[in-house]
């Protein structure tokens, strides 16, 4: 599927450079810019005493702030920058067209993670794409950061570090979502190298005092600390906690400390540090990347391999590796699913069509609990297609190969015989001709697909050379189409067909008739 080629290419160009359950506990989810970390310095705005004498002036700056930040003024614009070139994403170069930054940033911002796998994987290709610069991009990179802060909100870190690294993190902001991006990944070594080798970033106070402990140099953590009490730079929810990070054994026997409104990449790695972790279900979903570290159990591995899978976060089969790791020595819950994945693997693996036809609807049954249905088709759709399974089980078989990046050859083996699989087969091969449309969703499809002449809700936008924009546009109302909003994903399938993106069409197309996401 196309987020394990986006995985692939992005490790190897990182190679080059440098280096569902849970939302259940969110009622209104933060973006990633409302749980960055605080580990840079405000840039300062010296301004002049009224009255005062050079000497006076002297003790008023070197009382303000340790550092100073320095932005550049002349300088490429980040907004350009990308891991996947033309050759591979097959989009024009001025795919940003005449549209601005901010119209732009704001669309990227606006779009929902859990939209259906199709358009996730197209979001996906769209923020990692390497294109001209908007029009009016400026060294600010107003736009490089709402790219980088969508893959947080997805969870995408692998991503988005690499991106970050081929940037270069040498500004307060793209060092920030760096920094964050190396906690929750396990690489805080390497930013706090950085933090401490590069003077033009000038860290608050908290993120000193962790690196210098990371470091080693527990001293002068502890003086830098007592510096920033005396200074009044440390709340004291931070002086608290910060406190038990330099030194634990003296806080032995206390009560826990109450969990923080505001819960940081920071705040979580110092908190798991002292023996208080916060459990990351509650957390925005970029946290569920700290589970898959080997030292988290593997009960929370599998929770948060399954969070991240449903934006297309991790790889198909990292999942597959974490089900099929050892045997549950529990039932129910996430065990239920473990289970029903190693006996079906286990047939699977055999290619046992009987053993396969017993298992296959109840690992389908815990797959659609989970919004899992398109991971699995990816690890199983193809094969199944080319099994001869039990008269029950091959019509199952069939839906889940359409889920597959194999879609157009599984139709073509197929057998169909009831109208709605009659029109599957026509959908997944392109060809809506004489196809009768079994129901609402068909009737949609069914409409966009019959269209000619070219897109008129977006013409508008596409007379204007704004390309990404229009797609954007699209892919947030096919969102609202899957939740029920039938319109508005006829607008978005008639969109995507008209500018080339017949693939992307299909797969969501297919997606919106077997996937329900309405709730």
């Amino acid at each position: 599927m196309l987020s394990k080629r986006l995985f692939l290419i992005s490790a190897i160009l990182v190679g080059q450079s440098s280096y569902a359950s849970a939302e259940q506990h969110q009622l209104a989810p933060l973006s990633a810019i409302d749980w960055l970390s605080d580990t840079v310095a405000e840039p300062v705005v010296m301004k002049p005493v009224p009255d005062a004498t050079p000497r006076e002036a002297a003790v008023t700056d070197s009382a303000a702030v340790e550092g100073i930040t320095v932005t550049t003024l002349d300088g490429p614009t980040p907004d350009a920058v990308g891991l996947l070139p033309i050759s591979v994403t097959g989009l024009p170069r001025d795919f940003w067209g005449a549209s601005s930054s901010a119209e732009l940033a704001r669309l990227i911002r606006n779009q929902d993670p859990l939209n259906l796998p199709a358009m996730q994987d197209l979001l996906t290709m769209i923020l990692l794409a390497e294109l001209d610069a908007p029009i009016d991009a400026d060294t600010s990179g107003h736009l490089f950061l709402a790219r980088i802060d969508k893959l947080l909100d997805m969870g995408t870190l692998d991503q988005a570090q690499a991106l970050l690294e081929r940037a270069g993190p040498h500004t307060p902001d793209l060092f920030r979502r760096w920094f964050d991006v190396a906690l929750l990944t396990g690489t805080e070594d390497a930013a706090c190298e950085t933090l401490r080798t590069n003077a033009e970033i000038a860290p608050t106070f908290s993120a000193r005092i962790f690196c210098l402990a990371r470091n080693g140099d527990w001293h002068a953590a502890a003086v830098t600390l007592d510096t920033a009490k005396v200074l009044g730079q440390v709340t004291p929810d931070e002086d608290a906690l910060l406190a038990r990070f330099l030194d634990p054994e003296l806080f032995e026997g206390e009560p826990p400390l109450p969990v923080q409104d505001h819960v940081t990449p920071l705040i979580f790695r110092m908190r798991e540090a002292i023996g208080e972790p916060i459990p990351t279900p509650a957390l925005p979903r970029a946290f569920a990347n700290a589970d898959l570290r080997d030292i988290t159990g593997w009960k929370p591995q599998i929770e948060a391999a399954e969070r991240l899978a449903t934006t297309g976060a991790v790889d198909e089969n990292l999942l597959l590796g974490l089900y099929t790791d050892r045997l549950p020595a529990a039932s129910g819950g996430v065990w239920e699913r473990v289970d029903a994945m190693q006996a079906f693997d286990t047939a699977y693996q055999a290619r046992d069509p009987g053993a396969i036809s017993k298992t296959l609807p109840l690992v389908w049954g815990e797959m659609k609990k989970a919004q899992l249905e398109v991971p699995f088709a990816a690890l199983y759709g193809k094969g199944l297609a080319r099994l001869p399974l039990t008269t029950d089980a091959a019509p199952l078989a069939f839906l889940i190969g359409l889920l597959s990046e194999d879609y157009e050859m599984v139709a073509g083996k197929f057998n169909a015989t009831s109208p709605s699989e009659k029109f599957l087969v026509a959908l997944a091969q392109g060809d809506l001709t004489d196809t009768v449309a079994p129901n609402n969703k068909a009737r949609t499809i069914l409409a966009a697909f019959s269209t000619t002449g070219g897109s008129v809700y977006f013409k508008p936008l596409l007379d204007d050379k704004k390309l990404g924009e229009a797609i954007l546009k699209s892919i947030e109302l096919f969102g609202k189409g899957a939740r029920g909003d039938l319109p508005n994903a006829r607008k978005a399938l008639v969109l995507l067909r008209s500018v080339g993106l017949e693939d992307t069409a299909r797969r969501a197309a297919l997606q919106l008739m077997l996937l329900d996401r309405q709730g």
